[in-house]
């Protein structure tokens, strides 16, 4: 903090030493975070209600490269603007995974406002703005070449995807001889004197970085940081047998992630009621939603109710669904097992002891090699099957087998890490870039 911008007084004094012992008062400054996917926004989420909370923030923007941020629509406060050239495209922002996706995403125009995102956060230098990229490559590059200082916290990737499991695929001797899966030219960018700390995932991803001489840091899973821990308001659906269905945030991927897995439900067979929990992302139609659950058997009970937050609940023989939007964060640590065909969604409900099962479909998104890597990412807590008749014997294995289902459990919340890193994320920032 500069002596020069305080009265004199002992009130100053006061104001200076406190500065110096509490990295949670600083200088102003302006800060631009740039994320590029929904689980880095729900990161970058969390971390703008934190600076915003607690830190001297000038200014925050946050600039979202995938999707229009609607998740930042909350936020109301006068320090706070979403910023750049916001749009949905037609991959979903899984351009990178298939050339059909990227040349939709082209002819949408995600280049041409790739380019004015970029042209903007060039601008941010002579403002002296600091950056935070949340991650991987893209948002890396746009906080290197600003030519402002940045802290980067690189979330999607891990080095579990590579050094456990099989290891034959092509991509598994390609990251063991790097030993690491951020590529070199990403690496080359941490390396910039410029880049004041990155942040992993997990601590494997960490170390090996810091083998390459790269400081990098691991403070647990700040994913977990976003869904509840306690069920308080589970006792209306204790006694039942309970699933949670992640379909995914993108549609129209989503509905056709929801067909799939009310095809397979219609011949499970469990030793009691099913309950169904279904959240729904913040930009679902419910509706239509709805008109999926009727084309598959399922009548709306109107004078059911089990959980708050429930938009409706249908019922379809012994097996009830709850329905209800934007509910993913209270409800999703009331479930035994998931059937998960997502991303972040998927990784959370198994940091909470929650194993589930996927089954890849056309994608954008949920593709074959995105759910082995994903899998893997997880330690196998994540089952991938290939057809239906797979998937039903795996659900009924975990629904009724409790020891199996806790030996899942274990892994994949070992694999998530533990609460609490925002804060710890946050204060790092603070002394690392903000001061």
């Amino acid at each position: 903090m500069q002596s020069s911008a305080l009265p004199l007084g002992h009130a100053a004094d006061r104001e200076m030493i406190q500065s110096h012992n509490d990295p949670t008062s600083i200088a102003s400054h302006s800060v631009l975070i740039i994320c590029n996917g929904h689980g880095e926004d729900v990161i970058a989420l969390e971390i703008i209600k934190r600076f915003l909370k607690k830190i001297k923030i000038k200014k925050v923007e946050v600039m979202p490269l995938v999707g229009n941020g609607k998740i930042f629509d909350c936020i109301k406060s006068k320090n706070f603007s979403k910023i750049g050239y916001l749009k949905e495209l037609p991959s979903g922002g899984f351009s990178n995974q298939s050339l059909k996706g990227f040349i939709l995403d082209f002819f949408a125009g995600f280049l041409v406002d790739a380019f004015k995102n970029f042209l903007i956060v060039r601008g941010k230098s002579k403002d002296n703005y600091k950056i935070i990229a949340v991650g991987d490559l893209l948002p890396l590059f746009f906080a290197w070449i600003s030519k402002c200082e940045f802290s980067f916290l690189g979330m999607p990737k891990s080095d579990h995807t590579w050094s456990n499991g099989p290891g034959w695929a092509l991509s598994d001797f390609y990251h063991k001889i790097k030993g690491s899966e951020w590529d070199p030219w990403e690496i080359f960018i941490m390396r910039s004197p410029r880049c004041k700390s990155l942040i992993m995932r997990d601590e494997i991803t960490a170390n090996n970085l810091n083998k390459k001489k790269i400081s990098a840091k691991y403070f647990g899973n700040p994913m977990m940081d976003f869904v509840d821990t306690k069920n308080e308001n589970i006792s209306n659906i204790i006694m039942f047998n309970r699933l949670i269905l992640i379909i995914g945030s993108r549609f129209p991927e989503a509905l056709n992630n929801l067909d799939i897995f009310l095809k397979c439900l219609e011949d499970v067979k469990i030793s009691n009621d099913l309950i169904i929990l279904l959240p729904l992302s913040i930009n679902a139609n419910v509706f239509t939603i709805k008109r999926h659950l009727s084309h598959n058997g399922y009548l709306e009970e109107n004078n059911v109710n089990f959980l708050v937050g429930e938009d409706s609940v249908w019922k379809n023989k012994d097996k009830y669904i709850l329905l209800g939007k934007s509910t993913f964060n209270q409800w999703a640590n009331m479930a035994c097992v998931g059937l998960s065909n997502a991303g972040t969604a998927t990784e959370q409900i198994t940091g909470l002891g929650i194993p589930s099962i996927s089954i890849p479909g056309a994608g954008p998104q949920f593709t074959k090699s995105f759910a082995k890597r994903q899998s893997r990412l997880l330690g196998g807590s994540v089952l991938v099957c290939d057809n239906k008749k797979t998937l039903i014997d795996n659900l009924e294995v975990l629904l009724n087998k409790k020891d199996y289902r806790l030996k899942q459990v274990k892994i994949g919340m070992k694999r998530m890490g533990k609460r609490g890193a925002s804060k710890k994320i946050v204060d790092h920032i603070n002394l690392n870039l903000l001061t």
